[in-house]
């Protein structure tokens, strides 16, 4: 008998990649320094693979062309990059249980096919038709995840059948070779239409002022309680560097970047916040809610998470529920950059580049260790490997040699890092 994960505690789990790490006590930045490199030996790569990656990347992609650091450049990877991001944010939450979703892509498709018509034949205002899209999302995630909770049937399965049968929705409501507008002024303006320049800045100084009293904040509180806490400088860096980050992309992406110089073009593209908010609630979700706490633990050992009381078929039905509502918002994502939606649509190889995203950005396939910022990370280097190859005029298939070759090193850090975890016992 399952019993109720409100009625008995849950297993200490603790999320990968680092989240607990503050809690270590460090008399030093030098002594944090050398706790972080031991964990690095023991295994515990978390991001740092894919972001060194990423730097090479934009070093090499820099040097073969001088037109990838432009301005312009970086707002256009900026938005081809959020919907591989949002979609393999939801493609996280699954494979932390070391489960898998194939039809992620096309729900997308189908999520952004309903939310065009009701637009177009029904006229409906923007925020009701992307409701009706990610509640359709979300009943495509309550069906596959009843199906593999509660009957047992391996996700791999249930997701293949549902991506086979989710192309039929776009197929039979658009047509074979038809398309629909999708030229809402809001939904189409996520890729075309920035964040006045004033605006950008309130919030980038907003970010960082946020950022900065939480973590002092949180640093002053466990000092005080006499519990384990990072050393002070640490923190301060740790403010620094998002600070530089922060106001210097703001900085830059204001920047007029319009080939046309009677043409102002700047500011933040609309997309860029989305990807922001959804990181920001899901990074809350995992690290400081009951849901995220047993989500790791059932990924970590499901039989174990049971015996200690969680409702193990519950959080897998929600994780999947997660994953098609981000499907379906990766969906619209897509459809604002193309400004349209077909049969087609979250079709190809949009499933297998947000798995990618995911797994290079540093979550496990084997399921108990991820976190929503691996997903930016990864999305970051599969859209720059085709933002780069593209300003090079390389053809297509170097792009899916590289992605692949890129997929398969991370994987192989991924199962490398988990054989030294084992090896250390941890």
């Amino acid at each position: 008998m399952t019993v109720d994960n409100d009625t008995q505690p849950a297993p200490a789990a603790q999320p990968a990649g680092g989240f607990d790490n503050d809690n270590r006590q460090a008399g030093s930045v030098g002594d944090a320094a050398r706790d972080y490199v031991n964990r690095l030996r023991g295994g515990d790569m978390g991001s740092l693979p894919a972001i060194l990656g990423l730097v090479v990347l934009v070093a090499i992609f820099a040097s073969l062309n001088d037109r990838f650091l432009t301005t312009y450049n970086m707002a256009n990877l900026v938005i081809q990059a959020s919907s591989i991001i949002v979609l393999a944010m939801g493609i996280v939450f699954v494979l932390l249980l070391g489960e898998i979703d194939l039809s992620a892509g096309v729900a997308g498709g189908a999520c952004a096919t309903i939310t065009a018509l009701m637009l177009i034949d029904y006229d409906w205002t923007w925020w009701m038709a992307t409701l009706a899209g990610v509640a359709f999302g979300a009943v495509i995630g309550l069906a596959i995840g009843s199906l593999v909770a509660l009957l047992g049937i391996p996700s791999f399965v249930v997701t293949l059948a549902f991506f086979l049968a989710l192309q039929a929705v776009p197929l039979k409501l658009i047509g074979s070779g038809g398309s629909l507008r999708f030229n809402d002024p809001v939904l189409r303006g996520l890729s075309i239409k920035n964040v006045p320049a004033s605006a950008g800045w309130i919030a980038a100084i907003v970010i960082v002022a946020v950022f900065a009293a939480l973590s002092l904040w949180r640093f002053r509180s466990l000092s005080s309680k006499g519990l384990v806490h990072p050393p002070l400088g640490l923190v301060v860096i740790r403010i620094g560097v998002l600070a530089v980050i922060v106001l210097g992309l703001t900085a830059l992406l204001n920047l007029n970047r319009s080939p046309n110089p009677t043409f102002n073009i700047s500011g933040i593209p609309w997309a860029a916040p989305v990807v922001i908010a959804l990181l920001l609630f899901w990074t809350f979700m995992l690290t400081k809610t009951r849901f995220g706490r047993h989500l790791y633990a059932v990924g970590g050992n499901a039989e174990a998470a049971r015996r200690a009381g969680i409702n193990v078929r519950r959080v897998k039905i929600t994780a999947f529920v997660i994953c098609t509502s981000m499907a379906a918002l990766s969906g619209l994502l897509s459809a604002s950059y193309t400004g349209k939606v077909s049969p087609g649509s979250g079709g190809q190889n949009v499933l297998l580049y947000a798995v990618a995203a995911a797994v290079i950005g540093g979550t496990s396939l084997f399921g108990g260790r991820g976190r929503a910022i691996d997903a930016v990370i990864g999305g970051l280097v599969i859209a720059t490997i085709g933002n780069g190859l593209g300003l090079l005029n390389q053809a297509a298939y170097i792009n899916f040699l590289v992605t692949g070759g890129v997929l398969l090193l991370a994987a192989s850090v991924d199962a490398i890092s988990r054989r030294r975890r084992s090896s250390a016992g941890v």
